[in-house]
């Protein structure tokens, strides 16, 4: 707990965090880095060059401050964290690394508003953050019995092309033994070198039903544009994981498992590339629980961009009650609505709750993965349909960890 002489100068940083935390966390990352280069391996860079990290840790310290004394509401989230930290092998050791360029920056940034009691404010809050990450990734590694950083070496066996940007690929052991089982809606890193010689790791969801000795991910290539680099690790796989090439991942990781074996109501609502850990969690239902109602609703640019069509086609044979929606954002002209999508624009939320034939759902839990916009939006308009904060999931790809906070 925070002590009674630190707490009324973390919440007098909350409008400062408001705004220098920015100016903040892009001094840390620069800082950090020039000092500390072999940690670049384990952020990613990408989202380092178009300054998503850099607003993500400010929209992140700030959450942290406003919501200290909220231990309900940052539980989940450190979880999140606990899980993703996990899959990039941190260990106690960074952190008293980031701590003192965390406290350096705030310093640097504030000039003579960091006073000593604000500094030792924060570095108290700091550590009383850093020791319950700490323990709780102690424990996870224990739980799953690996080592910080350990890595497995897995073969691609099977390579389809699910969409224009997105290839599927099947991985099994080298060893040829059976891969460890999973929770549908978890995740792996993947280890790509990349030319320069720069190590990275990326997380992939697994997109195939649990069960299996083989796991899948689903990686779409990221082009960029004049605002955002090209995806290095997902061009990296593109051109490289071929049938036969090999590969490092971790073991699955990720606190994002929707219940299974519940008889209520589920939807999964996703886009682009979110749809990953839904067809996961959509192929595992239908081997195991095919009678439970599921609305399976999805958002892509158009049919060249919907990946996982047969999945979901797949489960449809088998779910007497299951229900799709496609919505496409532009639909092209080979794209036939009632075919292959069921609404142009974006996913009407208020459409899909009172349809007649998906009013049972009002009352079910909801898991959202996708953009972040995507599930700002979506998770808006299910709130205003009266849908229950507490029923509402969702899975973060990028660096907006806590998001949902602010």
């Amino acid at each position: 707990m925070l002590s009674a002489a630190s707490r009324p100068y973390i919440d007098a940083s909350v409008p400062v965090l408001r705004e220098h935390g920015l100016a903040i966390t892009t001094h840390f990352y620069r800082e950090m880095f020039a000092a500390r280069p072999e940690l670049k391996q384990l952020f990613n860079m990408g989202n380092q060059a178009n300054g998503s990290q850099q607003q993500s840790l400010a929209s992140a310290v700030f959450a942290y401050a406003a919501n200290i004394d909220r231990a309900d509401a940052l539980a989940p989230v450190i979880e999140r964290i606990v899980h993703k930290h996990v899959a990039v092998g941190l260990t106690p050791a960074h952190y008293p690394i980031v701590g003192k360029y965390l406290l350096e920056a705030i310093a640097a940034v504030l000039g003579q508003a960091a006073t000593p009691p604000l500094l030792a404010a924060w570095d108290e809050a700091y550590w009383l953050l850093a020791g319950d990450l700490i323990a709780a990734e102690a424990r996870l590694y224990e739980r799953h019995g690996v080592a910080p950083g350990d890595l497995l070496r897995v073969r691609v066996v099977n390579r389809e092309q699910e969409s224009e940007q997105v290839v599927a690929l099947t991985l099994a052991a080298d060893d040829g033994s059976p891969l460890r089982d999973f929770k549908p809606g978890q995740y792996i890193s993947v280890e790509a070198i990349l030319a320069d010689g720069h190590r990275q790791l990326r997380q992939y969801s697994l997109s195939q039903e649990r069960g299996l000795p083989t796991w899948r991910i689903s990686v779409k290539r990221e082009h960029g544009n004049a605002q955002t680099p090209a995806g290095a690790v997902s061009n990296w796989l593109h051109d490289n994981a071929h049938v036969g090439a090999t590969l490092k991942v971790s073991t699955p990781w990720g606190e994002f498992a929707p219940s299974l074996d519940d008889r209520r109501p589920i939807v999964l609502m996703s886009a682009g590339i979110g749809v990953t850990p839904m067809v996961s969690v959509l192929r595992t239902l239908a081997r195991e629980n095919p009678h439970r109602p599921v609305l399976f609703a999805h958002a892509a640019r158009h049919g060249g961009h919907h990946a996982h069509r047969r999945d979901v086609a797949w489960a449809r044979e088998r779910m007497p009650n299951l229900h799709t929606h496609n919505s496409y954002q532009t639909p092209q002209a080979d794209d036939v609505a009632g075919r292959d999508f069921d609404h142009a624009g974006e996913m009407p939320i208020d459409g899909l709750l009172k349809a007649e034939r998906t009013a049972a759902f009002n009352d079910a839990q909801f898991y959202l993965c996708g953009p972040i916009g995507f599930m700002q939006a979506q998770r808006r308009a299910l709130i205003s349909a009266g849908i229950p904060v507490s029923h509402i999931h969702r899975e973060v790809f990028g660096p907006d960890l806590l998001d949902d906070l602010l």
